[in-house]
């Protein structure tokens, strides 16, 4: 059998126009007979290609709103008949099925369709497409014999091939195409289960389909294309690679504007510093290192918020990764140049900040758009975790007081700029901070008394009149103790412990305000 095969005859029903008409007029100008469906066909014809309707092919007319019309034995037949096949050839030729060796088809915007706000369930039902998956699969079956194309960024390169080989698919395009294929299908069924197990209950076909945010998937189904293979993962016996859900959104979705090859660990750390760089208004200036902040600041501006992030730990911040919730300019980048930084993440990055990065060659900028929270998946040996993502928040007004002593004004905004923070350490985590700023970081210790010790230690800046957060509620008051032997003189912590009482005994005789939050922020 050939390794090649030609093209003769090439079915064409696409849903995203763009290209089709360049590479119908390539398979045209190789005498290939197009066959189309619909819109398909009318764009075509408005180009001038002469087109042969499905219709035509079958013998039968697109029927019911168009859900029946390459559903037919002429049409899969055609592509599931195995060319040389004397059965098959004989089967064929006593029904007049005529064999087509390309379709090129794209899906009904099943995803698109779902995104809409205040879809109706009746559309939304409709934008499932029955006949193009149909098609998908069983050219890619027959993929020895028939070329499927599901990718307008194939076009290009198939319109090439063809002119290269006057006509022609190579056995390891076809192949490629198949491959491809049925990752398509895969995914689109994917989409469409797991947005109807959202919905559970079938509404009325008016009615809108409103997804039940109280249940979780009855099934979780994860498709992600690779978007980048890595050079090696935690460490370089490792393997790894980056994929994405195509959105463009994200650090998956990020464009590399500059520097070297974004490895494992950069990705990680950047996703760290850019999500909690989004929980602030103001700009704000998160580095991180092996995923926990050791420098967190807000400021009237970029500049400002970098020096304060950095004045926090500068020995740690050798060699760590930048997160930022503004475009940055020519100033804050003249001044985060003057330290190893592996990568930024931003927004955006202005033509002066752009010119004085680029002496940096191997530092890495990554320009970022927000992706709306989703949930968190992590591994376990034989399955799979699942959860919301960490969107909890607590405003001034939610706070408890339970101290003798209320916190200031001063201290009560050091309380919430530190409990945001918190949220994004490491546990046991405890956090020192003083106006919008953060001087201490206890990350990841096991205890959480030995968190706010090491918090302490790690503080260069001044921990006198700095306050504190914890992540989780303190079991004894040696915890709090601690604290407040630090310097800190207003603690913001979950609250909840069967010991609470010893604990805010042991702050009233410290003079130290407490509030509870009700919340708590684990990170594992």
């Amino acid at each position: 059998m050939s390794a090649e095969k030609r093209i003769r005859r090439a079915l064409l029903s696409v849903t995203d126009k763009t290209g089709l008409v360049e590479l119908a007029q390539t398979l045209a100008s190789f005498g290939v007979e197009l066959v189309s469906t619909g819109g398909t066909a009318r764009a075509l014809r408005e180009a001038g290609l002469a087109v042969r309707d499905i219709s035509d092919l079958t013998g039968f007319p697109e029927m019911l709103d168009g859900r029946v019309k390459t559903l037919h034995p002429r049409v899969h037949g055609g592509l599931l008949y195995i060319r040389g096949n004397q059965e098959h050839e004989a089967a064929v030729a006593a029904h007049g099925i005529e064999p087509i060796d390309m379709v090129v088809v794209n899906l009904y915007a099943f995803e698109k369709t779902a995104a809409q706000p205040g879809v109706a369930f009746g559309h939304l039902i409709e934008n499932i497409d029955i006949g193009g998956p149909s098609m998908v699969r069983s050219a890619a079956k027959n993929f020895e014999d028939v070329a499927i194309v599901t990718r307008v960024g194939d076009y290009a390169a198939l319109a090439e091939e063809l002119r290269a080989t006057r006509g022609s698919l190579s056995r390891e395009t076809r192949w490629r195409l198949a491959r491809q294929a049925f990752a398509t299908t895969a995914a689109y069924d994917s989409a469409i289960a797991n947005t109807l197990d959202t919905i559970g209950e079938a509404p009325a076909p008016d009615a809108v389909a409103a997804a039940d945010t109280a249940a979780l998937p009855t099934t979780l189904r994860i498709n992600f294309g690779l978007a980048q293979s890595l050079r090696y993962g935690e460490n370089p016996h490792q393997r790894a690679a980056l994929y994405a859900d195509g959105s463009g959104l994200g650090i998956a979705g990020a464009t590399q504007l500059q520097g070297k090859e974004l490895s494992f660990n950069n990705l990680v750390d950047l996703d760290a510093c850019w999500e909690l760089a989004q929980e602030f208004e103001q700009p704000a200036v998160i580095i991180v290192k092996h995923t926990n902040p050791c420098g967190a600041a807000t400021g009237a501006t970029i500049l400002e918020a970098y020096q304060k992030a950095l004045a926090c730990d500068p020995i740690s911040a050798f060699g760590g990764v930048v997160g930022i919730n503004r475009v940055v300019d020519g100033d804050a980048a003249g001044e985060i140049a003057k330290q190893f930084v592996e990568a930024i993440a931003a927004p955006g990055f202005t033509a002066e900040a752009r010119e004085r990065f680029a002496a940096k060659k191997n530092l890495r900028l990554v320009e970022v758009h927000s992706a709306a929270a989703r949930p968190v998946v992590k591994h376990v040996s034989g399955g799979l975790l699942l959860q919301d993502a960490d969107t909890g928040r607590v405003t001034e007004g939610e706070l408890k007081v339970v101290t003798w002593r209320p916190p200031t004004a001063v201290e009560l905004r050091s309380l919430l700029f530190a409990w945001r923070v918190a949220k994004h350490v490491k546990s046991n985590a405890i956090v020192y901070a003083r106006d919008g700023q953060t001087v201490g970081v206890g990350a990841g210790q096991m205890s959480r008394v030995d968190a706010a010790r090491f918090g302490a230690m790690k503080a260069v800046l001044p921990l006198a009149g700095s306050v504190a957060a914890s992540d989780a509620f303190f079991p004894f008051p040696d915890g709090l103790e601690a604290v407040a032997a630090a310097g800190a003189t207003a603690v913001i912590q979950p609250g909840g412990s069967v010991r609470d009482d010893e604990v805010i005994a042991a702050a009233d005789k410290l003079g130290v305000a407490m509030v509870f939050t009700g919340i708590r922020h684990f990170r594992h």
